[in-house]
């Protein structure tokens, strides 16, 4: 395959190719981010300075990823995600469509004298996305808000409230309508407090509005 050599490293077909990561040339990289092994980003994604991604991610087309922000491995942001910074996805962690990671509590243009406020004059919060968690399309995850390990945002909702491990939230503001389990499907209850993932058979218990794994497939 025949390529050639450009500021990001090689370019083969259109693509920069930087330590086995590809770029598309429509995308928007700073030199000082960090691009992980084998992750892809998307024509017209922008990705700032000292943002870090790890392994195996795909950045789509449009999506942003704020300055410092920490992606860890295999974390998928779609198609006009914008995560802010200074947010923090831990590995597997699923960004949908239009999805919006936002950081500020107090938002304003300007200050009561009508300066312009730039970054230094206020506190940013990131959003924290635990492992394996999944956020849907157009959904907003409000500033300082954490989404626990492998919970399930709906599409469209509003969080405002840290999300337990294993839940489900939808609405707006986003509530509690269920669990998941690790593969993304709804749990069905399996008497007292026991519920089970039809998708792998994996066995939960629920104590005091908390869920965790007991056994999986294999264990029993």
């Amino acid at each position: 395959m025949r390529g050639e050599a450009c500021a990001a490293g090689f370019r083969v077909n259109g693509w920069a190719a930087v330590d086995s990561a590809q770029i598309q040339p429509s995308a928007d990289v700073d030199s000082r981010a960090t691009i992980g092994p084998g992750t892809t980003v998307w024509h017209l994604a922008q990705i700032r300075e000292n943002a870090h991604l790890g392994a195996d991610c795909i950045v789509g087309r449009g999506a942003y990823v704020g300055p410092g922000v920490m992606i860890g491995d295999r974390v998928k942001l779609q198609n006009y995600a914008l995560v802010y910074e200074p947010a923090l996805l831990e590995d597997e962690a699923f960004i949908g469509p239009a999805a919006v990671l936002i950081n500020d509590v107090y938002p304003r243009s300007a200050d009561v004298t009508g300066k312009v406020k730039r970054p230094a004059d206020w506190d940013a919060l990131g959003v924290v996305i635990r492992h394996g968690a999944s956020v849907g399309a157009r959904a907003v995850i409000g500033a300082g808000v954490v989404v626990g390990r492998w919970a399930l945002v709906g599409a469209g909702a509003v969080v405002t409230k840290h999300v337990p491990d294993f839940a489900l939230v939808a609405g707006v503001p986003a509530h509690r309508i269920g669990w998941v389990g690790r593969a993304g499907s709804r749990l069905v209850a399996d008497g007292d407090g026991a519920w089970r993932c039809p998708a792998t058979d994996e066995r939960y218990e629920e104590v005091d509005g908390a869920l965790t794994l007991v056994t999986g497939p294999s264990e029993r």
